[in-house]
């Protein structure tokens, strides 16, 4: 996902997480007694105990031929959803798929989609997160699903001149996005029953989470670091879609309300300082580039905020934090306990 963001970034396209018994898969790990509220000192690691998504139920049998709202604004008939290739910059597309029940279906994916259910499943997109063409068409699929900024306009023009059947998702993410998606993705393949079911439980989930949030006054204000070792550091801000995240666990997105414009903009010291978060969250994989919570605070303006001088850092796994997808319960339920301690 790290490659993918930092690709889509630096062309100035970036944008923009279950019912109690599946909550109980979300830890927060400290090391030792959690933090009891977001403002005590720290490192944290927010953790699921699985990061697979849950299937809905066993593999459904697609109802086709199905046609499917394009987001580039074209109706697209899909007959056959036997080979699918899932691609967007976050992994979602490929995360709803498999809990739909159609894992076994998955012939291609992005470097995004990283859960280990997935892992031996070829990837379709270079080192540096672009599409690869030649890769899709080499695999053959009977329908390929992504968005309309992981395809740039070249890349839609060689596919649909290929023959291949594609059909684009809305590129951004939050909170109000993810069910309707689900079903999105579940109607494009013919299997509506499984999306909506899938929809429902994931809507309860994300009910649940919230529900488990601890009330602060003031909330805590909380600054999202995309981090790729000391040459990439970007604070995220509105459109990231982890200002729509930092809401559903009870905080102030620290970008937002310092006034910044894009979904991620370069840190400087100014504006970190400016930002003044009470909690840096991070992606575990992003975190580790830096050399851990040592090296994040030799990023210009962190180690003078206050969550640099509490070392208050929560981090989570890259496959998940963004992904607005089935997991999206178990992302705020674990975030939550990682920034607040957990709770009965």
């Amino acid at each position: 996902m790290m490659a993918s963001l930092t690709c889509m970034k630096l062309r100035g396209v970036l944008t923009a997480m279950l019912a109690a018994t599946v909550l109980t898969g979300a830890v927060a790990c400290t090391g030792g007694n959690p933090a009891s509220s977001a403002h005590s000192g720290g490192p944290v690691t927010a953790e699921f105990a699985d990061l697979d998504p849950v299937p809905i139920g066993p593999a459904p049998a697609p109802k086709l031929p199905s046609i499917a709202r394009s987001f580039d604004g074209t109706a697209v008939t899909v007959t056959d959803a036997s080979r699918i290739i899932a691609v967007d910059r976050y992994g979602t597309l490929a995360q709803t798929v498999w809990a739909l029940g159609l894992g076994e279906n998955l012939i291609g994916r992005s470097t995004s989609a990283s859960f280990p259910a997935v892992a031996d499943v070829p990837n379709v997109a270079g080192g540096n997160g672009s599409l690869s063409v030649e890769a899709v068409l080499a695999l053959r699929p009977s329908v390929f699903l992504t968005d309309t900024t992981s395809a740039a306009p070249a890349v839609r023009d060689q596919l649909r001149a290929a023959g291949v059947t594609v059909v684009y998702f809305d590129p951004d993410r939050s909170m109000d996005g993810v069910v309707p998606q689900i079903e999105a993705v579940a109607a494009a393949l013919g299997v509506p029953d499984a999306g909506r079911a899938l929809g429902q439980r994931t809507r309860d989930e994300i009910a649940a989470a919230t529900a488990r949030v601890p009330v602060r006054d003031p909330k805590p204000t909380i600054a999202f670091l995309y981090l790729r070792s000391a040459a990439i550091t970007m604070m995220a801000g509105p459109g990231s879609g982890a200002d729509s995240l930092i809401t559903a666990v009870g905080g102030v997105d620290a970008g937002t309300a310092a006034g910044l414009s894009e979904p991620f903009t370069a840190i400087t010291s100014e504006a970190m300082i400016a930002a003044s978060p009470d909690v840096l969250l991070v992606m575990t994989d992003g975190l580790e580039s830096l050399g851990g919570v040592d090296g994040l605070l030799k990023v210009p303006g962190i180690a003078q905020t206050p969550a640099g001088r509490d070392r208050r850092v929560v981090d989570m796994s890259d496959a998940v934090v963004l992904s607005f997808g089935p997991n999206t319960g178990r992302v705020v339920s674990s975030l939550a306990d990682a920034i607040y301690g957990k709770t009965s």
